[in-house]
């Protein structure tokens, strides 16, 4: 992956998968708790992940389809 020197955050949707943040940010949970990430970060979509609000490879066995 080319460096980011433009301090963009990069979002993609994984088909199949989860949605992948890359950069830092700003996470603010359900229950008002929030935190800051940097570098690479999966979000479940598949919605069976036991790591919520973060993919835990569940998709797979699931067989998730978007």
């Amino acid at each position: 992956m080319e460096e980011n020197k433009d301090n963009l955050h990069t979002v993609k949707v994984q088909k199949g998968g989860p949605l992948v943040i890359t950069g830092k940010f700003r996470l603010i949970l359900a229950d008002g708790s929030n935190e800051i990430r940097e570098g690479i970060t999966a979000f479940c979509r598949c919605g069976q992940s036991k790591n919520m609000p973060y993919c835990d490879g569940s998709h797979v066995k699931s067989n998730f389809k978007d």
